[in-house]
Protein backbone atom coordinates (compact mmCIF):
# COMPACT_ATOMS: atom_id res chain seq x y z
CA UNK A 1 0.00 0.00 0.00
CA UNK A 2 1.10 3.49 -1.10
CA UNK A 3 1.54 5.83 1.94
CA UNK A 4 -0.20 9.28 1.81
CA UNK A 5 1.42 12.25 1.33
CA UNK A 6 0.89 14.36 4.32
CA UNK A 7 -2.41 17.20 3.47
CA UNK A 8 -2.49 20.33 5.25
CA UNK A 9 -6.09 21.69 7.06
CA UNK A 10 -9.27 20.73 5.06
CA UNK A 11 -10.99 24.07 4.38
CA UNK A 12 -14.47 23.22 6.44
CA UNK A 13 -17.16 25.41 5.80
CA UNK A 14 -18.62 26.06 9.57
CA UNK A 15 -17.35 28.35 11.52
CA UNK A 16 -17.84 25.79 14.77
CA UNK A 17 -16.00 23.22 12.88
CA UNK A 18 -12.82 25.46 12.39
CA UNK A 19 -12.97 26.94 15.51
CA UNK A 20 -12.84 24.00 17.27
CA UNK A 21 -10.28 22.53 15.49
CA UNK A 22 -8.26 25.81 16.27
CA UNK A 23 -8.79 25.58 19.49
CA UNK A 24 -7.66 21.89 20.10
CA UNK A 25 -4.17 22.44 17.73
CA UNK A 26 -3.88 25.35 19.61
CA UNK A 27 -5.03 23.96 23.34
CA UNK A 28 -2.27 21.09 22.22
CA UNK A 29 0.23 23.42 21.79
CA UNK A 30 -0.53 25.46 25.74
CA UNK A 31 -1.26 22.08 27.60
CA UNK A 32 2.09 21.08 26.47
CA UNK A 33 4.08 23.83 27.50
CA UNK A 34 1.86 24.09 30.88
CA UNK A 35 2.23 20.21 31.59
CA UNK A 36 6.14 20.71 33.38
CA UNK A 37 4.02 23.39 35.89
CA UNK A 38 1.24 20.69 36.65
CA UNK A 39 -1.57 22.71 34.57
CA UNK A 40 -3.66 22.17 31.68
CA UNK A 41 -4.35 25.74 29.37
CA UNK A 42 -8.17 25.63 30.83
CA UNK A 43 -7.00 25.94 35.13
CA UNK A 44 -3.72 28.42 33.86
CA UNK A 45 -6.64 30.59 32.36
CA UNK A 46 -8.78 30.32 35.62
CA UNK A 47 -6.21 31.01 37.02
CA UNK A 48 -5.30 34.43 35.26
CA UNK A 49 -8.84 35.32 35.48
CA UNK A 50 -9.04 35.14 38.72
CA UNK A 51 -6.33 37.37 39.17
CA UNK A 52 -7.77 39.45 37.59
CA UNK A 53 -11.31 39.69 38.50
CA UNK A 54 -10.26 39.46 42.14
CA UNK A 55 -13.24 37.62 44.40
CA UNK A 56 -16.18 36.61 41.46
CA UNK A 57 -19.23 34.62 41.77
CA UNK A 58 -19.17 31.28 40.25
CA UNK A 59 -21.98 32.13 38.26
CA UNK A 60 -20.02 35.50 37.18
CA UNK A 61 -17.00 33.28 36.29
CA UNK A 62 -18.63 30.81 34.08
CA UNK A 63 -20.04 33.90 32.27
CA UNK A 64 -16.49 35.52 31.84
CA UNK A 65 -15.00 32.15 30.55
CA UNK A 66 -18.40 31.10 28.55
CA UNK A 67 -18.44 27.64 30.09
CA UNK A 68 -22.10 25.85 31.74
CA UNK A 69 -21.77 25.42 35.59
CA UNK A 70 -21.09 21.76 35.59
CA UNK A 71 -18.10 22.08 33.24
CA UNK A 72 -16.74 25.34 35.52
CA UNK A 73 -17.19 23.23 38.77
CA UNK A 74 -15.20 20.10 37.48
CA UNK A 75 -12.38 22.12 36.65
CA UNK A 76 -12.41 24.06 40.03
CA UNK A 77 -12.46 21.09 42.00
CA UNK A 78 -8.50 20.28 41.40
CA UNK A 79 -7.77 23.96 41.83
CA UNK A 80 -9.08 24.40 45.05
CA UNK A 81 -8.07 20.53 46.12
CA UNK A 82 -4.75 22.00 45.54
CA UNK A 83 -5.30 24.88 47.50
CA UNK A 84 -4.64 27.52 44.58
CA UNK A 85 -8.54 28.73 44.69
CA UNK A 86 -10.60 28.94 47.38
CA UNK A 87 -14.52 28.58 46.85
CA UNK A 88 -16.90 30.26 49.49
CA UNK A 89 -20.69 30.51 49.94
CA UNK A 90 -21.88 33.67 49.07
CA UNK A 91 -24.43 35.85 51.26
CA UNK A 92 -27.61 34.03 49.64
CA UNK A 93 -25.45 30.32 50.12
CA UNK A 94 -27.09 29.78 46.40
CA UNK A 95 -23.72 32.22 45.45
CA UNK A 96 -20.56 30.64 45.52
CA UNK A 97 -17.65 33.05 45.85
CA UNK A 98 -14.47 32.13 43.93
CA UNK A 99 -11.25 34.23 44.45
CA UNK A 100 -7.35 33.14 43.92
CA UNK A 101 -5.35 31.91 46.99
CA UNK A 102 -1.86 33.12 47.87
CA UNK A 103 -0.64 29.25 46.85
CA UNK A 104 -2.76 30.18 43.39
CA UNK A 105 -0.64 33.23 43.33
CA UNK A 106 2.86 31.61 42.94
CA UNK A 107 1.07 28.73 40.81
CA UNK A 108 0.54 31.23 38.02
CA UNK A 109 3.85 33.05 38.40
CA UNK A 110 5.74 29.67 38.14
CA UNK A 111 3.28 28.72 34.82
CA UNK A 112 3.76 32.19 33.23
CA UNK A 113 7.01 32.19 31.97
CA UNK A 114 6.09 28.61 29.42
CA UNK A 115 2.31 30.53 29.15
CA UNK A 116 4.69 33.15 27.68
CA UNK A 117 6.72 31.01 25.01
CA UNK A 118 3.91 29.13 23.87
CA UNK A 119 2.07 32.82 23.28
CA UNK A 120 5.36 33.90 21.66
CA UNK A 121 5.74 30.84 19.30
CA UNK A 122 1.95 31.56 18.80
CA UNK A 123 2.41 35.00 17.60
CA UNK A 124 5.55 34.81 15.81
CA UNK A 125 4.04 31.99 13.83
CA UNK A 126 1.19 34.18 12.93
CA UNK A 127 2.93 37.37 12.74
CA UNK A 128 2.06 40.55 14.43
CA UNK A 129 -0.90 41.93 12.39
CA UNK A 130 -2.73 38.29 11.97
CA UNK A 131 -1.64 37.85 16.31
CA UNK A 132 -3.96 41.13 17.13
CA UNK A 133 -6.22 40.15 14.12
CA UNK A 134 -6.68 36.92 15.41
CA UNK A 135 -7.85 38.44 19.41
CA UNK A 136 -9.76 41.19 18.42
CA UNK A 137 -11.91 38.56 15.98
CA UNK A 138 -12.06 35.89 18.72
CA UNK A 139 -13.37 38.57 21.33
CA UNK A 140 -16.38 39.89 18.60
CA UNK A 141 -16.75 36.41 17.70
CA UNK A 142 -17.38 35.31 21.43
CA UNK A 143 -19.67 38.18 21.69
CA UNK A 144 -21.39 37.62 18.62
CA UNK A 145 -22.60 34.06 19.47
CA UNK A 146 -23.39 34.90 23.19
CA UNK A 147 -26.40 33.93 24.86
CA UNK A 148 -28.86 36.46 24.26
Amino acid sequence: MTPRPAIGPIALPCACANLRRAARAVTQRYDAALRPAGLRATQFTLLQVLERAGVVTQGALGRILATDSTTLSRTLQPLEAAGWIRSTAGADRRRRQVALTAAGRRKLAQATPAWEKAQRRLRDRLGGPRWQALLDLLAVTAQAAGRG
